[in-house]
């Protein structure tokens, strides 16, 4: 059973990732999240909606990321959902950021670490949304 999703609707302005902390913030103190699962929380957030603006949105401030997250009982997890306007990517051919020849690459980190921190990472609509679960 879920309780009500609640949103966040963000421009997509490098600028307005700032306020991902303040939500994971209201998040954790809503449902009472032990501080060890905030930072994993707040990372794969802020990684995702980076993603989303930089990539998805092309940093277009006239199109939107929305996240929104939900919490489910049993067993008691939290849902976090990330969707940008973007076309979407291949989110199945990612280039390995652990393998010799990308290791001293600046970029290309970012859902290799969603990955490691969240319990289930879910990509769908081509690569437009990613679900993050969090087991609480």
């Amino acid at each position: 059973m879920n309780q009500t999703e609640e949103k966040l609707i963000i421009a997509s302005i490098p600028e307005n990732i700032s306020s991902v902390e303040n939500y994971v913030e209201s998040i954790c103190s809503e449902y009472e999240i032990d501080d060890s699962v905030f930072g994993n929380i707040l990372i794969s957030l802020t990684e995702a909606v980076n993603n989303a603006i930089i990539h998805g949105n092309k940093r277009n401030p006239e199109k939107f990321v929305t996240i929104s997250h939900s919490l489910e009982n049993y067993p008691k997890t939290l849902i976090i959902k990330i969707k940008d306007e973007g076309d979407g990517f291949n989110y199945m051919n990612l280039p390995d950021p652990t393998a010799p020849e990308n290791i001293e690459m600046i970029g290309g980190r970012g859902v290799f670490l969603i990955k490691q921190l969240a319990d289930v990472v879910i990509f769908s609509d081509k690569g437009e949304t990613i679900e993050l679960q969090f087991r609480i």
